[in-house]
């Protein structure tokens, strides 16, 4: 199961959240969770034992329409929240977790969708000493996604409302230090929710012209630059800089979407250490210590517009590829933050699949 998103920092989300000083409404809700570990890999069968359990607690910040994406996307909440993570595994330690989320709503508010990106905190992750047998998480600080989704009901008797729904956490570091085997949990939730402002009323804006208006667009050019530090699966093999280069094109289909089609290219220095690794210590895999390490990359990609944060979901297919690792298609998703009409930055996964490469850092332009 993949929710890796990147999808992997606080701060990318955080971004997006408005500084403007308007009425404000907001809750606290608090959650307990029981459940178990998927296996997504057999690698970990060993540790899956008991079922993990935890808390999430949530503060959340209601938005009513003063600004246009609001409405676009029926009024969603603005939040933050700290998961406490018990996997009862003493090989896996426990997982204590920042984060900033959105709560969407759906079926006239009682059905509500929450997306949580951040960062957490392993107590016990691999050492080749102390805790061999933790091949899932290879260092303290993972990254994190969660999602939960409720039937949702606030102030049931005053203040005090309730919820009930499916959760589902992801833990991984995105092979930034191996091994990077990951865990995803699938639990049941329970919850109740406290109103902060029981006495305060605030009407939604509604632009009822608004969903007629044409959104155009031309084509559009760009070109980005993404860096990070990863590492082969092969353990203390160690960590090395990446750097790829990206022109793509891309096409506005409306107010919410756009349409990518471009190229990558790749400098990924973990591959000159990986061929150098098989070439003198796998002689029967018949790697050449001179393989080239560049890869070339062609894909399409889709961009979800929200404010001026963006995700993106894209899949590609390597033109030039000299040395075989993990297939020839490739994925990447992860976040946009538009700084004005030109700039942005980016936050993204690379993988292979379900299986991941890198956490990108990117800079961009639109020209």
């Amino acid at each position: 199961m993949k929710f890796n998103l990147v999808l992997s920092l606080l701060l990318p989300i955080a971004f997006c959240f408005p500084q403007e000083e308007v009425s404000k409404k907001s809750t606290l809700d608090a959650n307990h969770f029981y459940g178990s570990i998927v296996l997504h890999n057999p690698d970990i069968s060993h540790l899956i034992t008991k079922h993990p359990a935890g808390v999430v607690i949530g503060y959340h910040r209601k938005t009513y329409g003063h600004k246009e994406w609001e409405r676009r996307y029926n009024y969603p909440d603005l939040g933050y929240s700290y998961v406490y993570h018990e996997t009862n595994n003493a090989t896996l330690g426990k997982n204590f977790g920042l984060y900033a989320h959105y709560n969407f709503y759906f079926f006239k508010r009682n059905l509500q969708f929450r997306v949580g990106q951040g960062i957490a905190y392993n107590t016990n992750p691999y050492d080749k000493e102390e805790n061999f047998r933790n091949n899932a998480y290879g260092s303290h600080l993972l990254s994190s996604t969660y999602l939960m989704l409720n039937y949702h009901r606030e102030r049931v008797f005053k203040e005090l409302g309730f919820k009930i729904g499916l959760s589902v956490f992801h833990y991984s570091n995105a092979n930034f230090k191996a091994p990077n085997t990951s865990t995803n949990t699938l639990a049941l939730n329970v919850g109740l929710i406290y109103d902060l402002n029981p006495k305060r009323t605030i009407d939604y804006v509604i632009d009822e012209n608004e969903e007629v208006q044409e959104y155009k667009d031309p084509l559009q050019f760009n070109l980005v630059f993404r860096s990070g530090v990863n590492e082969s699966d092969v353990i203390d093999l160690g960590q090395y800089p990446f750097y790829i280069f990206s022109a793509y094109a891309d096409k506005r289909l409306g107010r919410f979407s756009a349409l990518q089609i471009g190229t990558d290219v790749f400098f990924s220095n973990f591959l000159k250490e990986l061929i150098r690794f098989q070439a003198t210590s796998f002689p029967e895999l018949d790697v050449s210590a001179d393989d080239d390490f560049k890869r070339v990359g062609l894909f399409i990609g889709h961009e979800l517009f929200i404010n001026k944060m963006s995700a993106i979901a894209q899949l590609g297919y390597y033109i030039y590829y000299p040395f075989d690792f993990e297939g020839r298609v490739y994925n990447r998703i992860g976040l946009k933050r538009y700084f004005g009409n030109k700039w942005f930055g980016a936050v993204t996964l690379k993988s292979h699949g379900a299986k991941a490469e890198a956490v990108e850092f990117g800079i961009g332009i639109r020209l």
